[in-house]
């Protein structure tokens, strides 16, 4: 075998090499995109202290407003155009009235041990993990 095939077969293997590390590449973009943007079931949970309060279908609620508390302070919880948000807080940080309409991640209130999410199907345990 000649350097001048061995070359062009060296030349050939990197290229096939760079295409399915492009084709990997952009999968995983396209699945992370996909991931991010596709519509979650419209079954939201809002949990405290880990345990289920209200299991809702935001398709099915219509606009509303109501209250969660806990040791003295509040959340207010409004539902509008089939979507949920924390609209006031008593907690200090007001992070949870700042996330506004929930969306992928949960909406959370440290403070107030509240946590507003969508539902997977199953209810929820308490635990996030198990580690022996």
């Amino acid at each position: 075998m000649t350097e001048k095939m061995r070359t062009g077969q060296n030349r050939k293997a990197v290229y096939i090499v760079a295409a399915l590390c492009a084709l990997i590449f952009l999968g995983g973009i396209g699945g992370m995109i996909w991931n991010l943007t596709r519509s979650h079931g419209r079954q939201v949970e809002i949990l405290q202290d880990g345990k289920i309060l209200y299991t809702l279908d935001l398709a099915q609620a219509g606009d509303q407003t109501f209250t969660v508390t806990y040791g003295g302070r509040s959340n207010e919880i409004e539902i509008r155009d089939h979507q949920i948000r924390v609209k006031a807080a008593d907690c200090p940080d007001q992070i949870c009235v700042h996330m506004d309409w929930l969306e992928a991640a949960p909406i959370v209130c440290l403070p107030n041990r509240l946590s507003i999410q969508y539902a997977d199907g199953e209810s929820a345990s308490g635990l996030d993990a198990v580690a022996n």
